[in-house]
């Protein structure tokens, strides 16, 4: 009986040993890979046509699935540094309000990070985060369609002004073994841009608020 008792208490605390042996540390770096889902929150203001502001209309930002990978490194047990690299997403807008709900134009989005990152149980198996930090996106292979040439007049060129803004996090990570986790992540996005439109020297704008919600889920790695 005491040998039994004995054996459990030993095995016991091989377990908690190895358990803790999965805690995230000062020092560690945490890299990760993750599918992701960017569902823009979208608004706009009206469409400025030539100067004449089209009453009622607007635009909206279609989501669109991409990667993204992160790098972390833990300053502290509790405390870590991300940098955010997404692969870029291609997203294609729509008219809305009194212009046709039909795709006016389509741009790459580049929205690259920094991020300072709570970790609230570090020496677990189980690792919930918050972060907050500033966002800055860059807008490029900007391209309208034949909607848009022809409610505009003519070939339209467009400049999709880069945004700067914060960018607030939600995840967890979950151990899958010693080096290896999986990872679920949500990030709520600070983007604003001013869509200009040449159409022939005639200029025409929109000011976007995007703000999308970025849903992710992956895999890291400890080093």
């Amino acid at each position: 009986m005491k040998k039994t008792l004995s054996n459990n208490i030993l095995l016991s605390a091989a377990l908690l040993a190895s358990s803790s042996a999965f805690a995230t540390q000062e020092g560690d770096w945490l890299v990760r890979a993750r599918l992701i889902n960017v569902n823009p929150d979208s608004s706009s203001g009206e469409v400025i046509a030539g100067g004449t502001p089209v009453a009622g209309s607007g635009v909206t930002v279609k989501d669109n699935q991409t990667l993204d990978i992160d790098i972390t490194y833990m300053v502290s047990n509790h405390f870590g540094v991300e940098l955010l690299l997404d692969i870029s997403s291609r997203h294609d807008v729509y008219g809305a309000g009194t212009l046709p709900a039909v795709k006016l134009l389509e741009a790459q989005v580049l929205p690259p990070a920094l991020i300072a990152q709570y970790h609230f149980t570090p020496e677990s198996n189980v690792r919930p985060y918050v972060g907050v930090g500033l966002n800055y996106t860059a807008f490029f292979k900007t391209r309208s369609t034949p909607a848009l040439d022809g409610t505009l007049g003519g070939p339209t060129s467009i400049d999709l002004d880069s945004s700067t803004g914060l960018v607030f996090q939600a995840g967890v990570d979950i151990d899958i073994n010693k080096e290896w986790f999986a990872n679920i992540d949500i990030k709520q996005i600070d983007i604003d841009t001013t869509a200009t439109m040449n159409t022939g020297g005639t200029i025409s704008t929109v000011d976007v608020q995007i703000d999308p919600v970025v849903l992710g889920i992956g895999i890291g790695k400890r080093f």
